[in-house]
């Protein structure tokens, strides 16, 4: 290895998924720049948001909605662009 260089044996935990199956241990959307809201008014429940989340991270809750747990959510935005109703907005994030 080159000096300077980190390989993967350097990284610590939450960077590299040590055992298959772990990476749901680690909260992964704490670099998300926006997230996603959805407006319940116009929500038809459709589901089509929980279909193309590539992270899996979105829920059904119990009165049919589907939301984003933020501790997995990257902020990509494909369920606003696939939501057929466009009812979830990508907002930025605020700095705490």
């Amino acid at each position: 290895m080159s000096v300077g260089k980190l390989g993967w044996k350097d990284l610590e935990i939450g960077f590299v998924a040590t055992e298959p199956g772990s990476a749901s241990a680690y909260k992964t959307g704490d670099w998300r720049s926006d997230r996603p809201v959805r407006d319940n008014e116009r929500c038809i429940k459709c589901g089509v948001c929980y279909i193309y989340c590539p992270e899996a991270c979105i829920n059904e809750t119990e009165e049919g909605f589907f939301d984003a747990d933020l501790f997995y959510c990257k902020g990509c935005g494909i369920c606003a662009h696939e939501c057929p109703r466009a009812v979830i907005e990508m907002v930025e994030e605020e700095e705490e």
